[in-house]
């Protein structure tokens, strides 16, 4: 049986954990709100942006190089992980996913040297770091400072990438946030575009002016939906890691919570019994005095 001393130990050690991962979880339920209240304001003007190029697009005869079908010599996986752990299985299930990526899909491009990876957060570059892959770029501080400048700044060299032929195909690995408990990986084909044509694309018949024409608009158009479609991707995964993080940190409180307890009840028996036991000991003392 432990001592009153270890218990006393134990249970202000666990307390101290308790408090610690309280904070973090507070701290992960305020950076999750702020940033869905970016993903919410977001929404509308990038659904408005799709409409229009999905309105543009819709003959079919939209002539853009970011929509290049080509046969792929080279491609580039873009993996976005956390800088920071503690946020469950939320690294882990990229890793994962990126691994299955890179040995069954596209397993001959990796053995071959035609395939590169991109990271987004330091956990996934951690891992693949040991391995034997083709790694050309880390851009570990994006996450400490999101916004849409710095996410486009990085979209842009990636587009560029494919404009000028170095990569024939681009995917994004991501979590996508669904709630604060639930976060789906996705691996999303980033370049070559294909807009998302969601709905009857007939009832899609706006009478738009264009000025100067229809194909200088979608050329315009095009860069800033890639754009806004990379911050966006950016932002799911940043949001889900807040958001796994304040579950996790939860379910560690709650954990804590139990222990405390557990640890008071045995500090109380142990208490009890070194009573009962001085009790004991003084009752025996004075028989034997008598």
């Amino acid at each position: 049986m432990p001592s009153l001393k270890e218990v006393r130990t134990r249970i202000a050690s666990v307390d101290s954990t308790r408090q610690i991962t309280n904070a973090m979880k507070m701290v992960s339920a305020s950076k999750l709100r702020k940033t869905q209240n970016t993903i919410i304001k977001l929404k509308p003007y990038a659904s408005k942006m799709n409409e229009i190029l999905q309105n543009l697009c819709k003959s079919g005869n939209a002539n853009v190089e970011f929509f290049d079908e080509r046969e792929i010599n080279k491609m580039l996986i873009v993996v976005v992980t956390s800088n920071r752990g503690l946020c469950g299985s939320f690294n882990a299930s990229i890793i994962k996913t990126t691994q299955n990526l890179i040995e069954k899909e596209y397993h001959e491009y990796a053995k071959s040297g035609k395939l590169d990876l991109m990271f987004i957060g330091k956990k996934a570059y951690e891992f693949f770091i040991k391995k034997s892959y083709n790694i050309v770029s880390v851009n570990n501080e994006l996450l400490d400072n999101l916004n849409y400048e710095n996410a486009s700044f990085v979209a842009e060299n990636i587009m560029n990438d494919f404009k000028n032929k170095k990569y024939d195909k681009i995917i994004v690995v991501y979590n996508y946030f669904k709630n604060a408990a639930v976060q789906i990986v996705k691996n999303s084909q980033f370049l070559p575009f294909v807009p998302e044509f969601v709905g009857d694309t007939k009832e899609l018949n706006y009478d738009y002016i264009l000025e100067p024409d229809k194909q200088y608009v979608i050329n315009e158009l095009v860069p800033r939906t890639l754009k806004l479609k990379f911050y966006e991707y950016i932002l799911n995964s940043f949001v889900s890691e807040h958001g796994a993080r304040m579950t996790a940190m939860h379910k560690a409180t709650d954990n804590a919570s139990e222990l405390l307890k557990e640890l008071k009840l045995s500090y109380n028996k142990v208490r009890q019994a070194t009573i009962t036991k001085e009790i004991l000991e003084i009752v025996s003392g004075a028989d034997a005095l008598s």
